[in-house]
C-alpha cells in the first residue's frame, strides 16, 4: 500500500495529546506516512521527545506545549502551529481523562471538569481550525477520541460518558454544518484499551474484563492510531460526522449471555415452532 493512497504526503497535522499513548502512536503513523507533525503536549519533555522522532523521519517534527484547558492559551498554540509550521491541513484531538464515582456523590467541579478536558476544548480547538481553512478555501479533516462509554453507559461513569456522548453528537453537528466547506469531523470510540495509563493487569482481572468482549482481548494504541488517521487521511475522503467503535466488538453485542440456550435449537423459548 502505497503512500499516495492515503494523500497525506506534504500535509500538515496537529494532534493534540500526541506526547503519549495513543497521541505518540498517531504522531508516528502520520510521519510514517509523510506528513508534518505538530506535537502538541502539556508536559514538554513529552513534545520534544516524540517530535524529534518524527523528525528523523524526514518530515518536520514541531513541539508545541499547551494545556488544553486554558482557552486563550490553547487559541494561542494553534495560531502559533500555522505559523512555525505552516497551514494545517487536520487536526487529531487525544487530551481525556474520567472522573470515577458514584453520580450520587459527584462534586460538581469534577463534572464541569470532565466536560471541558473531553468536550469543551475540542470544539474551540476544531472551530480554531475550521476558521482557518474555511478562510483559505481548504478542505480539511479533525478526529476526535471519545470512548464506548459514550454509545453505551457505564457505572460510575456518569460525567465522563455525558462527555463522550457529546463529543459524538457534537461530531454530527459539525460535520453538518461544516461539510460544504469541506471540513470533515469524525470520531473514534475505543473499548479497553492498553495504555501507559491503563496498563495490563493479571490474568484473573483481565479474563474478567474481557467477559462482554468478543475478540477477548484488550485493544493497543495502535489501533486507535491506525482509526484516527484513517479518519484524517483520502481514506475516508467521502465520511464525516460518523463514530467507530474501536472496541473488539464491545458495543456489537448485548450484555445477556444466551448460550445456556444452545440445546434449544429450533425453539422458541416455552413454546416450539
Amino acid at each position: 500500500m502505497t503512500k499516495a493512497l492515503f494523500g497525506l504526503e506534504g500535509k500538515r497535522v496537529i494532534v493534540l495529546g500526541g506526547g503519549l499513548g495513543m497521541g505518540e502512536a498517531t504522531c508516528n503513523l502520520l510521519a510514517d506516512l509523510g506528513c508534518n507533525v505538530a506535537v502538541l503536549d502539556i508536559i514538554p519533555e513529552r513534545a520534544e521527545r516524540v517530535a524529534a522522532d518524527i523528525t528523523k523521519k524526514g518530515v518536520r517534527g514541531l513541539p508545541v506545549i499547551c494545556d488544553v484547558l486554558n482557552d486563550e492559551a490553547l487559541v494561542a498554540a494553534i495560531a502559533r502551529t500555522e505559523r512555525d509550521l505552516g497551514p494545517l491541513d487536520g487536526m487529531a484531538t487525544i487530551v481525556g481523562m474520567s472522573y470515577m464515582g458514584s453520580s450520587l456523590d459527584l462534586p460538581m467541579e469534577n463534572w464541569d471538569t470532565d466536560h471541558r478536558r473531553n468536550l469543551r476544548y475540542i470544539f474551540l480547538a476544531a472551530r480554531e481550525l475550521a476558521r482557518s481553512l474555511i478562510a483559505r478555501g481548504s478542505s480539511g479533516s479533525i478526529a476526535s477520541v471519545a470512548s464506548v462509554d459514550g454509545i453505551r453507559a457505564s457505572t460510575n461513569h456518569a460525567s465522563y460518558g455525558a462527555a463522550k456522548a457529546g463529543l459524538i453528537h457534537l461530531a454530527k453537528s459539525l460535520a453538518g454544518e461544516w461539510s460544504q466547506y469541506g471540513v470533515r469531523f469524525n470520531v473514534v470510540a475505543p473499548g479497553g484499551m492498553v495504555t501507559p495509563r491503563a496498563p495490563l493487569g493479571d490474568a484473573a482481572k483481565e479474563k474478567q474484563n474481557l467477559q462482554l468482549v468478543p475478540m477477548q482481548r484488550r485493544g493497543f494504541v495502535d489501533d486507535i492510531a491506525n482509526a484516527l488517521v484513517f479518519f484524517l487521511s483520502n481514506l475516508s475522503k467521502y465520511v464525516t460526522g460518523q463514530t467507530l467503535a474501536v472496541d473488539g466488538g464491545l458495543t456489537a453485542v448485548g450484555p445477556i449471555d444466551y448460550s445456556r440456550f444452545a440445546t434449544m435449537k429450533g425453539e422458541m423459548r416455552g413454546q416450539k415452532e
